[in-house]
């Protein structure tokens, strides 16, 4: 039986067909959807984990028990889970491992546009890249059986394109492999320098018998058209090639990514004429080519930069160039923070107070944008305290009562608890702010140590953040809703004020948790003085029309944000 499948499901399914155990993971944009899909299948544990570097050491545990497992994330995660990922390359396995990564060419969600294959290279961990939905599968299945075969973790190396997109996928019978003996042996698992030495020799052996392996690796594959132009591709251009050259060209497609074959590569080139080097993002394969004496043209024709495309192919080699679809320039639709977010009441704050913010990575980071305009940094996840607190060493006490923090509950237990920690440790005065909007929100609303429940919806520890807070050593921690405008705002000056390091959770949950129930519209009155200082709280619901603000019935959901902001009391709220 086939079914339409997204990337991410599929590889949910070859987890699930490859007899996989374990899976724990940090949702991440655009890998996220391999770990909730892989819950539906009650044959594998799924958790989410703190972080990418916990999930990564759970599934190393679990595949040293003689499990199969995976750890998902995307490319920003593979930088906080490399430091066990390295180390795994050392010890190996006992059963398969699975590292499925989500580069992000284009970052439709993400801080910064990075190539995952070189972890691949640095680590010298095998990496697999599938083109389709169908590949996602088996490709995953396969890795599981060369992580056996070699002694090795495997990555998966995703992208945007390949995750979100859907083909059809055939269904196959689940493979109970079941687990493997598990056997105490320190000098393969336990990493001191004089057992890691002896590994190291292991890893290169591993390293050449994995080279000889890409030569006939089956999913390496040659598509003869007997046409002059080659194409060496991988993962999702090949697709844009295929569909922009056809039988034009012929391919030399690359499921192994790293380590990648060299006499397949020169048997390929000696039967073409010219040969296009097509990737994404870094030019790891014309690197490989041009390393090898294979003459390529790549980096120099395409681009560095985002994604390509079918029209940018053509363009280049055919030199063709479709006409635009549209008759006219698409407006820009920029993200906005939703109505009734919670977030919203507090960068109206903080940009009133004329603060200077510390951001962090989540739905709130969209407080930088107009007409807020409130964040003045986001560098990565946690790093929204870390960096406050070299800003307030490198600026003195003053500059400190002019800064604060903001990170949201999951971020906070991700990555924001050490940097707090190194706040008190170090004497600090600095302010952070705690956004609990109860849910993992920019990843699509996933439970996390902070909700109450795992994965799988099941009651569970909750943890208290306000006592956590107080565990580590901050005396002053102060709970505020940010809609209640009036006392937010005398909480935020109150603590940014005092000399001592301080926490603020500004707590009111998610809008669009099916749990919170607003009712009813609010609608501006005769009163309005047209001051538009509701505007200033950029709710997508309230517009200007004819020079006055007005509230679109529509979008309201009755959340009284703008009530509480508005001075002449000119708005109310109109039960539906």
């Amino acid at each position: 039986m086939k079914q339409l499948m997204l990337g991410n499901a599929a590889v949910a399914r070859g987890c699930y067909e490859a007899g996989a155990k374990v899976i724990s993971s940090y949702p991440g944009t655009p890998s996220t959807e391999i770990t909730e899909n892989a819950v539906k299948y009650e044959e594998i544990y799924c958790e989410w984990a703190p972080n990418e570097k916990v999930g990564a050491e759970v599934a190393i545990g679990a595949a040293i028990a003689g499990a199969r497992a995976m750890t998902c994330c995307k490319h920003v995660g593979l930088n906080v889970m490399a430091d066990p990922v390295f180390t795994a390359s050392y010890t190996g396995v006992n059963g398969g491992l699975v590292i499925a990564v989500a580069d992000d060419p284009g970052m439709h969600s993400s801080q910064n546009e990075q190539d995952s294959r070189h972890y691949a290279k640095a680590s010298k961990i095998m990496m697999l890249e599938p083109s389709d939905s169908s590949e996602c599968k088996e490709f995953t299945k396969l890795a599981f059986e060369l992580s056996e075969k070699f002694d090795t973790p495997v990555f998966l190396r995703l992208t945007t394109r390949v995750s979100h997109s859907q083909s059809l996928v055939e269904l196959c019978e689940r493979d109970e492999c079941g687990l493997k003996d598990y056997e105490k042996n320190p000098a393969k698992y336990v990493m001191m320098p004089g057992n890691a030495i002896k590994r190291h020799v292991d890893v290169e052996n591993r390293m050449r018998a994995l080279q000889e392996y890409a030569e006939a690796a089956e999913i390496n594959t040659v598509e003869d058209n007997g046409a002059k132009i080659g194409i060496i591709t991988a993962g999702i251009t090949y697709c844009y090639a295929k569909e922009a050259l056809g039988s034009n060209a012929n391919y030399l497609k690359l499921g192994m990514a790293y380590p990648m074959p060299v006499k397949l590569i020169k048997d390929f080139a000696a039967k073409c004429n010219k040969i296009y080097v097509l990737e994404e993002l870094d030019p790891f394969i014309e690197e490989h080519c041009k390393a090898n004496g294979i003459e390529v043209i790549g980096k120099e024709a395409f681009t560095l930069l985002g994604e390509y495309s079918v029209n940018m192919i053509k363009k280049v080699i055919l030199g063709e160039e479709e006409a635009s679809v549209a008759s006219e320039p698409i407006p820009v639709r920029p993200p906005v923070m939703c109505a009734g977010c919670p977030h919203r009441g507090t960068f109206y704050v903080l940009k009133k107070l004329g603060l200077t913010v510390s951001g962090d990575i989540g739905c709130y980071t969209l407080g930088a944008a107009a007409p807020l305009n409130a964040i003045d940094t986001t560098i990565c996840m946690g790093a929204s305290v870390s960096a406050a607190h070299g800003m307030a060493k490198a600026r003195g006490e003053e500059f400190s009562k002019k800064l604060v923090s903001v990170i949201g509950d999951s971020t906070f237990m991700h990555s924001g608890i050490t940097g707090l920690i190194d706040i008190v440790y170090n004497k600090g005065i600095n302010t952070v702010l705690i956004l609990d909007n109860s849910i993992t929100g920019m990843t699509g609303h996933q439970d996390n140590p902070t909700t109450g429940k795992t994965i799988r919806g099941e009651a569970t520890k909750q943890v208290d953040l306000e006592l956590l807070c107080k565990a580590v050593g901050i005396d002053s921690v102060r709970i505020a809703d940010p809609f209640d405008v009036k006392n937010f705002e005398k909480v935020v000056k109150e603590e940014t004020e005092k000399n001592e390091p301080s926490v603020i959770i500004a707590q009111r949950p998610c809008a669009l948790l099916k749990t919170v129930k607003y009712t009813g519209r609010c609608k501006i009155t005769d009163k309005c003085k047209n001051c538009k200082m509701c505007l200033k709280a950029g709710c997508p619901a309230i517009t200007v029309k004819d020079g006055k603000p007005v509230i679109d019935a529509t979008q309201c959901n009755g959340c009284t944000l703008c009530m509480n902001i508005c001075p002449f009391d000119a708005i109310e709220k109109e039960e539906a």
